[in-house]
């Protein structure tokens, strides 16, 4: 999803479309927090890792 998120940001801005900006920095932000939940242990939506 982080990937997904920086892909999308970067598309964004490149090519002046500010939906997927806008798309790209809320991906990036959830993937951050699913990602510290993840490392921390915390089990996320039942699950304890993602794949």
């Amino acid at each position: 999803m982080l990937i997904l998120g920086l892909i999308l940001l970067l598309l964004g801005i490149f090519l002046d479309i500010s939906i997927l900006w806008t798309i790209g920095v809320i991906l990036l932000v959830v993937g951050a927090v699913l990602f510290l939940l993840g490392t921390t242990g915390r089990a996320v939506g039942g699950r304890t890792h993602w794949y």
